[in-house]
């Protein structure tokens, strides 16, 4: 991963003030070397959407750069608008309705911004690449193995263009992860053999649908709720730690044997837990827990064992001795790791020195995918399945519906409401 460095050129820029509506001129094409304005367009401007264009103006700030918003998508008509007005942008740059993101992807942005639920992901982002947009996205991105793989195929394209892309991975744009991991690597706890990983927190919101309400529209406004829209919680949130553990241990796991349920949920067709064992191989493995139901402990962590010592990731423990280690510097820009992604993104645009984040974050969102598949069917799923075609397992095609074509021909139909998969009895779900 490229390393945070100030060249002598953003040096002399100093403190350029960044501006959200800048007007300096620029040039029709891609960013141009030696401008100091980069181009942004959103798509999906809800409370993710805003936050991470506040967290880029902010990397642009640290930076020296202006940043120019020059597109704004969402499926709703308000959201676009609200974030216009928060930052005194014109309407007329505002889009909304699933087809939107087209709009902002013909205009001239330099980076896009895809920050839309999950199942758009895969389709948003080929298109942005084919458009010749550098990328941020935020995890996960997909919700099936369809989608994840055609992530990994949009990102090799994007290293035949030249582009960045950055995913919403921040844990590994935080200092204090890089230093474990460094740490590890250089022997500090001894040649890693296990671990145990955890979101477990309350429920998220819902949203019951309106009367009159489409399909689309509420699918969209409850999209925490269905696994069609996020991937289930296992895939939507905890792949936070999901994509720790790979990143840690160099590699996706082979397998993956878990079981979950639901017992609190009010809308969609979600689990509330999961628990699921993923083998490493090697005599490896990471011990995987995410729950979302109120008045339970509350625990986001992972921690990692030795041969001779454990830690946690986000802290290593003040009693292993790192004294023969030298530690390079870990930057980490005001605001923490979520300034410091979109830091190295603008970063590799500016400086045309590519990085590309697509296959780490498509392989972690397998990973959790293939959790999510185990636990649902209570089935012993490989990771293999949901990659090798030559194997014909029933989950290398298993594509979840309604997709993201279906939003754009109208043709969306909720699943029903509180009907859940069944261990053992629904191989396909």
């Amino acid at each position: 991963m490229k390393r945070f460095g100030l060249s002598r050129r953003d040096f002399l820029r100093g403190s350029a003030a960044v501006s959200a509506a800048a007007v300096i001129p620029e040039p029709a094409s891609l960013f141009a070397a030696g401008s100091d304005t980069v181009k942004v367009g959103l798509v999906g401007c809800g409370s993710r959407g805003n936050q991470a264009m506040k967290n880029c103006i902010k990397a642009a700030q640290h930076l020296g750069l202006n940043i120019k918003i020059v597109a704004l998508a969402d499926h709703f008509r308000d959201k676009a608008l609200t974030t216009a007005k928060e930052h005194q942008l014109s309407e007329d740059i505002c889009f909304h309705g699933p087809t939107a993101y087209k709009q902002v992807l013909a205009g001239d942005a330099d980076i896009v911004m895809l920050v839309t639920p999950p199942v758009f992901r895969p389709r948003h982002f080929d298109a942005a690449i084919k458009a010749g947009k550098h990328v941020f996205m935020e995890k996960p991105v997909a919700v099936d193995p369809p989608g994840a793989r055609k992530i990994i195929e949009s990102g090799k394209l994007a290293e035949e263009k030249r582009l960045s892309v950055v995913a919403g991975t921040q844990r590994r744009y935080q200092a204090s992860y890089r230093k474990t991991l460094h740490a590890i690597e250089n022997g500090a706890i001894g040649q890693l053999r296990s671990a145990s990983i955890y979101w477990c927190m309350k429920h998220l919101w819902y949203k019951p649908q309106n009367p009159g309400e489409s399909d689309a529209d509420y699918m969209v406004r409850n999209w925490t709720s269905f696994t069609e829209m996020s991937g289930d919680h296992i895939v939507e949130q905890h792949l936070h730690q999901i994509d720790v553990a790979n990143w840690f241990f160099g590699r996706t796991p082979k397998s993956a044997l878990g079981f979950g349920g639901r017992a609190r949920r009010k809308t969609g067709n979600q689990f509330d837990f999961f628990t699921v064992e993923f083998d490493y191989d090697d005599g490896r493995r990471v011990h995987s827990m995410c729950r979302q139901i109120d008045d339970c402990y509350d625990l986001v962590a992972e921690f990692f064992t030795g041969a001779r010592a454990s830690t946690f990731a986000s802290n290593l423990d003040k009693s292993i001795d790192t004294s023969g280690i030298k530690f390079p510097d870990f930057p980490e820009a005001a605001g923490g790791p979520l300034v410091q992604e979109h830091v190295e993104l603008l970063q590799a645009v500016t400086e045309d020195k590519p990085i590309n984040a697509a296959r780490d974050v498509a392989e972690s969102t397998l990973t959790a995918i293939m959790g999510r598949i185990s636990a649902y069917t209570g089935q012993f799923v490989r990771f293999s399945e949901l990659t090798d075609p030559e194997l014909k397992s029933p989950w290398y095609d298993l594509a979840l519906k309604p997709a993201p074509e279906d939003f754009e021909t109208g043709t969306v139909s909720a699943p029903s409401e509180n009907v859940v998969p069944v261990p053992g009895r629904d191989p396909k779900e």
